[in-house]
């Protein structure tokens, strides 16, 4: 099995890459350890950024009519509205940040691919040796399952591991990275929706932590509740009563179609660069779930890596671009590290007198048309869209 390029990881990220460079003649071949795709809704939220990236792989506009268009974001507190943000302003071609499951997400950008090279993912992969001899990257891998069991080789130019924010691929490439761990836990789950806030996002702030709300397709809305310990045994039933006590809304527990917990923490690799091997999305940097900045960040990562590699495959050295590469996206990520930071700080308890200032604050910032729009840009990372 040789190609131009191997992917270790067949997430978004990965997806999005090899469609990529399938469109502009690259071989490509996406090394996915699960054997069947992951239905688990997760990641929901694409900004404007990653839709034009999307965009160039011809799925943004699936994406669109399948997802829900969220055009407006409403901040609570004590039953009443004391703030709202437009998204209309952030993008010409898509005012708006798209919930979409990600299990749709990665469908569709599947479909995409096979339709590219149908052999272009191969399911059931676990890699266990990688070699680097200076000018290819040999792969040794197990497939088949224990039935069939097997052990093959590929080799490639390039080595990319878009294997997750657990990546095993980031230690045998000897990257280090540094882990941060916050005191923020959440609970989560889908109901049907029965809230009355339609299309709109809305963020509870009240004195028990922030409750977190955001509507999905099929008339499905998402529910984050902030809590002060991990939870460990808590059910369906739990978290609509936690949402029932802070928000005066009570999602039907039978209703609920996911749900999970988890505390937060954040991973940085050091360098993202062993040679011809490049970690990209999470496997390079996690980033919080709150505010929905790490399968974004991971997409654009790959477009900006993709005109690299195909250069470089059509004979350009590879000189100081990857270097540059890999600074300016750990530069991005760590803006949106601090902007996720910034999320989780506004969703903690206060006492009541501080709780009425920043909710006051939170008003008063969003009445003022330019600094709605400035925060507009940096929830939607309007600031990592590349230039044009």
């Amino acid at each position: 099995m040789d190609t131009d390029v191997l992917i270790v990881g067949g997430g978004p990220v990965g997806l999005y890459l090899a469609a990529v460079l399938l469109q502009d003649g690259v071989t490509v071949r996406i090394l996915e350890q699960r054997d069947s795709p992951n239905l688990h809704t997760r990641a929901i939220g694409i900004h404007p950024p990653a839709l034009h990236a999307l965009d160039n792989v011809q799925v943004a506009a699936a994406m669109v009519r399948e997802g829900v268009q969220i055009r407006k974001g409403r901040a609570m507190s004590g039953g009443r509205t004391v703030g709202t943000m437009s998204f209309d302003a952030v993008s010409g071609n898509y005012p708006f940040v798209l919930a979409l499951p990600q299990f749709k997400t990665e469908q569709l950008l599947e479909d995409r691919v096979r339709a590219l090279d149908p052999a272009a993912l191969v399911r059931g992969a676990k890699v266990v040796g990688v070699k680097d001899d200076g000018g290819s990257v040999t792969l040794t891998f197990e497939s088949g399952g224990s039935a069939a069991h097997r052990t093959q080789t590929a080799t490639a130019r390039f080595l990319v591991a878009a294997d997750g924010a657990r990546s095993q691929l980031r230690g045998v490439l000897g990257l280090a990275a540094t882990r941060k761990r916050y005191p923020d836990h959440y609970l989560m789950g889908d109901f049907a929706d029965g809230s009355g806030y339609g299309r709109d996002a809305v963020l509870f702030l009240e004195p028990a932590g922030i409750v977190e709300s955001f509507p999905l397709p099929g008339g499905i809305r998402r529910w984050v509740v902030r809590l002060g310990r991990p939870a460990t045994t808590a059910g369906p039933q739990d978290l609509a009563a936690m949402v029932l006590e802070r928000t005066g809304i009570r999602p039907v527990p039978g209703t609920n179609s996911m749900l999970s917990a988890f505390s937060v923490q954040s991973t940085l690799a050091r360098r993202t660069r062993a040679g011809r091997s490049l970690l990209l999305g999470d496997a390079a940097h996690e980033i919080s779930p709150i505010g929905g900045q790490g399968m974004n960040l991971g997409l654009l990562d790959a477009q900006a890596l993709a005109p690299l590699l195909l250069s470089t495959l059509q004979g350009q050295p590879m000189d100081g671009r990857f270097s540059r590469f890999e600074k300016n996206r750990r530069r991005a990520a760590l803006v949106a590290r601090r902007q996720a930071e910034i999320n989780m700080m506004l969703g903690r308890p206060l006492p009541p007198p501080l709780q009425r200032v920043r909710t006051a604050a939170i008003g008063a910032a969003a009445s003022r048309p330019a600094v709605n729009r400035w925060v507009a840009r940096r929830f939607t990372m309007a600031w990592d869209a590349p230039p044009g």
